[in-house]
C-alpha cells in the first residue's frame, strides 16, 4: 500500500510538472504583437512596449520586406550607471527571428 501512495504521488507530480511546462511553452507566443505587418512594424511595436529587441536575421531581406519567424522572450536586463538616478532596470529582452 505504501508503494501505491508513492507511485500515485510521483505520477501526480509528473503530471503537474508537464502541465506547467506546457503553459510555460505557450507564453512566448503571447509576447508577439498581434496583426499583420512586416518585421519592421513588429520590432517597432515591441520597442514601443518598452522591450529591448535583439534581431536574428535569417535572410538578407530588408526589415521592411522581411516577415517575423518567431518572437521569444529573454531575461530582463539591468543597466548600471555611476549616477544612481540613471539606473534603469527590468527591461525585457525579446529575440525576434526574421526572414
Amino acid at each position: 500500500m505504501k508503494y501505491v501512495k508513492v507511485a500515485l504521488g510521483l505520477a501526480t507530480g509528473v503530471a503537474i510538472g508537464l502541465g506547467s511546462a506546457a503553459l510555460g511553452l505557450a507564453a512566448p507566443s503571447a509576447a508577439a504583437p498581434a496583426g499583420p505587418g512586416n518585421a519592421n512594424d513588429t520590432i517597432s511595436q515591441l520597442v514601443s512596449l518598452g522591450k529591448q529587441v535583439i534581431v536574428d536575421r535569417l535572410s538578407d531581406a530588408p526589415l521592411s520586406e522581411a516577415s517575423v519567424v518567431s518572437v521569444r522572450p529573454g531575461a530582463a536586463t539591468r543597466q548600471m550607471a555611476w549616477d544612481p538616478d540613471q539606473i534603469r532596470g527590468g527591461e525585457q529582452v525579446v529575440y525576434v527571428a526574421v526572414r
